[in-house]
């Protein structure tokens, strides 16, 4: 593929404590000798993130954009992906969970015309991994095999935060879903839309609620409900 810029796309809610670390990452990362552009979006934070966005704005390294409530992550990434302008697309949470060193290995699959999506997964083994709870570890490993039933897939960790896509591929389906159920509905439809899909294994360095974990097991059935709905409709 040929491509000449990637859009960092980071949906923001109450990040103060990690935002400008990530953030340093990111602009020291490798991109496959990419142009960069990074889009923030912030979904209502209440925690002092906004006014440390706002402080950034004088900067002209960031395309930055407010929501006026809080929506979601999929409402946040909808938001961004209507003003990114490169040809590859790659999701960034604003905490530390993830490691922007990993890009490159997704994004060289892309670039090497061998996937159109590629997932980072945190549980196919040989990178670093921060123990997860058990309840998470459990729930992620029954949505991924929900999944693999549902679209007949072998997917290893259909919940991964990085995903990285060919931007006309990720601009080309719909995103309804405004939470963290934004997941499972990109999942089904990459898969229902026969996209080649690759996972990499990536670093994971998982945090606790008192750490700012936001996902709870009620975003678990809602991503269970849109696996079903997305199988047989859409």
């Amino acid at each position: 593929m040929k491509a000449e810029k990637i859009s960092i796309i980071i949906p923001i809610y109450n990040e103060i404590n990690t935002l400008k670390k990530i953030l340093e990452k990111i602009e020291n990362t490798d991109y496959c000798s990419l142009k960069k552009e990074i889009i923030l979006v912030d979904d209502f934070s209440n925690d002092g993130t906004r006014n440390l966005i706002k402080e950034l704005e004088s900067s002209n390294k960031y395309k930055i954009y407010y929501h006026t409530k809080n929506m979601g992550k999929g409402a946040a990434i909808r938001t961004a992906l209507s003003y990114s302008t490169g040809d590859i697309i790659i999701i960034q949470d604003a905490d530390l969970e993830y490691d922007p060193k990993d890009y490159i290995e997704l994004i060289k699959l892309i670039l090497e015309d061998k996937a159109d999506v590629v997932y980072g997964s945190r549980l196919s083994g040989g990178r670093p991994s921060r123990s997860f709870k058990f309840w998470h570890l459990l729930g992620n490993k029954f949505l991924t095999l929900v999944t693999n039933i549902l679209y007949d897939t072998t997917l290893s960790d259909m919940e991964t935060c990085y995903k990285a896509f060919r931007a006309d591929v990720i601009k080309n389906i719909q995103i309804k879903s405004n939470r963290f159920d934004f997941e499972p509905e990109i999942t089904a439809k990459i898969l229902k839309q026969k996209y080649h899909l690759y996972e990499v294994p990536i670093s994971y360095y998982g945090r606790d609620y008192s750490e700012g974990k936001k996902i709870t097991w009620k975003d678990g059935f809602s991503a269970l409900k849109a696996l079903l709905k997305y199988r047989f409709i859409d």
